[in-house]
């Protein structure tokens, strides 16, 4: 057991988080398998541990940062790295407010990690994570955090730092115990909130931390029959919204308190956590599209993840689907029309590829017994095959179209038919990828020697096939060559996908070269948003 610090200092931080993330580790499943509120999808723990994770991961980084050196690092820096990965790492709707919670902490702790900056610090959270979610909802997570809160804050000015945290965790406990007296949906599926016992497991890790000892860490159902009370005794979310719009959001407050507005205009379980120019937006939406744009107008979203709910929301554990897609996408309008179409996306960053663990991760989201993986990418396919094949281990099918391109992807998804049997729709989007040739413009970041000859710094680089085949001065000039060239060899679709400060004007242009000059061709023009390339090109 820890020795008992009297301040919560940079070694009792990094224990905390280690703990919390095994005993979360531990409880994930049984956590899943009470998640019926806001929607019953089932990974509330595996969403609260993967947001621990990060924040795990970033205070590990102040540590190693420290190696060196004969001090450890200033508590301080400890628990703004340990709120700042927690926000970057956020999953769903608990993890978004979990986040929250830790950041409102780490803005007290900061100062000190006393026992009377610990009550402070609970307070605080609780109130930030209140004013993060646009509705609050008693018999939540919301609830047993202002519980935990208010029990430390009765405490004495003697008591000692883990008196204090034993005090806010017993208190967790108890309002854990109520919330389905709260909560009509609690009260009838006969568990407790699974957010607010996520909450009960990372105060119980920090009470360890500090020399306590939790108790009852497994995860317990609550009582088959208690009274409902308060306002929000008939809430109940059977029947919302079909996505799950998260992003990281850089963006000036002004911009988030309009964007605010908007959202909660488009959909519901709005949570909007962070400060200092960046956020972690999360909300549940039927049009994936316009939550993304949305953010797009505030400021520049990033990490965009949409996740198709599964048409049963009325089971405590969600059943898996038969057959999913999932699909990485290079840009954020991408995003929004994947998801439409059914699919789970990646976005994949300028420089910054997914990594198997986000792959993987997207396939658990999926919910499905067999996944077709999109990686739309040549260099993501060692990749994209080890996220395939971790997946299978845990029992789900998982086959890999090496799609090269978004193009190719998207020509997939289009014949994506999940009556067909798995093999079956597999080689007809393995086909339909393999029919459509794909070219991108680059811009030519310094001189150097091209299979089309020797470029200059900012020349226009027609790549057809993942090949240098075009230098050009500009890029109508470059496209309509390169268009040329790959319709020489005949063609039926030409498919656009426009950069976000690329003009609809080079689409209408476009449209009408290929109109002009290949008359059984059509066109069809997307908006890609925030991409590497100005101008994606198909042909089928």
């Amino acid at each position: 057991m820890p020795q008992s610090p009297d301040d919560l200092d940079a070694v009792a931080v990094r224990t905390w988080c280690s703990l919390a993330l095994e005993a979360l580790g531990r409880e994930r499943e049984a956590i899943d398998a009470i998640n019926v509120y806001p929607v019953a999808d089932g990974d509330t723990g595996t969403n609260l541990y993967l947001t621990v994770e990060s924040a795990a991961a970033a205070v590990e980084a102040v540590f190693a940062a420290h190696e060196t050196g004969s001090t450890t690092p200033d508590p301080a820096d400890a628990v703004r790295a340990m709120a700042h990965g927690a926000l970057i790492g956020a999953r769903g709707n608990s993890g978004t407010i979990l986040a929250q919670l830790l950041r409102g902490m780490a803005s007290v702790l900061s100062e000190s990690g006393d026992a009377h900056h610990l009550r402070a610090a609970l307070a605080e959270a609780a109130a930030a994570a209140r004013l993060a979610v646009a509705h609050p909802v008693e018999g939540t997570v919301l609830t047993v955090a202002t519980a935990a809160a208010e029990a430390a804050g009765a405490t004495d000015g003697g008591a000692r730092l883990k008196d204090v945290v034993e005090v806010a965790y017993e208190g967790a406990r108890a309002a854990l115990a109520a919330t389905p007296g709260q909560l009509a949906v609690l009260g009838r599926a006969g568990v407790v909130d699974a957010g607010g016992q996520g909450l009960v497991t990372v105060l119980g890790a920090l009470l360890e931390a500090v020399g306590g000892q939790a108790r009852e860490r497994a995860v317990l159902p609550a009582p088959d029959l208690l009274p409902l009370t308060g306002d929000c005794a008939d809430a109940d979310p059977d029947g919302g919204p079909a996505f799950e719009v998260i992003y990281l959001l850089e963006a000036s407050d002004e911009a988030v308190a309009r964007l605010r507005s908007r959202l909660d205009a488009l959909g519901e379980s709005l949570v909007v956590v962070g400060g200092d120019g960046l956020w972690n937006v999360h909300v549940h939406v039927d049009d994936a599209g316009a939550a993304v744009e949305a953010g797009v107008e505030a400021g520049r979203p990033y990490r965009i993840r949409i996740t198709h709910f599964a048409a049963d929301r009325g089971s405590a554990h969600r059943e898996p689907v038969q057959r999913a897609v999932v699909v990485v996408v290079p840009g954020d309008g991408l995003s929004g029309l994947c998801a439409e179409a059914g699919a789970t996306t990646v976005l994949a960053r300028p420089g910054e590829p997914p990594a198997s663990g986000e792959l993987v991760d997207a396939i658990r989201r999926a919910h499905a017994r067999e996944v077709v993986l999109l990686p739309n990418d040549a260099q993501l396919r060692h990749t994209a095959a080890a996220a395939a094949e971790q997946a299978r281990t845990e029992g789900i099918r998982v086959a890999l179209v090496p799609t090269r391109a978004a193009v190719q992807g998207i020509a997939a998804l289009a014949v994506h038919e999940p009556g067909r049997t798995f093999d079956e729709d597999v080689v007809a989007m393995t086909s339909a990828a393999g029919a459509t040739r794909y070219a991108e413009l680059a811009v030519a970041e310094r001189q150097s020697w091209t299979m089309a000859g020797i470029c200059q710094a900012g020349d226009i680089l027609g790549l057809i096939d993942g090949d240098v085949a075009v230098i050009g001065e500009d890029v109508p000039g470059t496209a309509r060559t390169v268009l040329d060239r790959m319709l020489s060899a005949g063609g039926e679709l030409v498919t656009l996908i426009l950069g976000e400060d690329v003009p609809d004007a080079l689409a209408d242009e476009l449209g009408a070269h290929v109109r002009e000059g290949y008359l059984a061709v059509d066109t069809v023009v997307y908006r890609g948003g925030h991409q590497a390339a100005p101008l994606l090109i198909g042909v089928e």
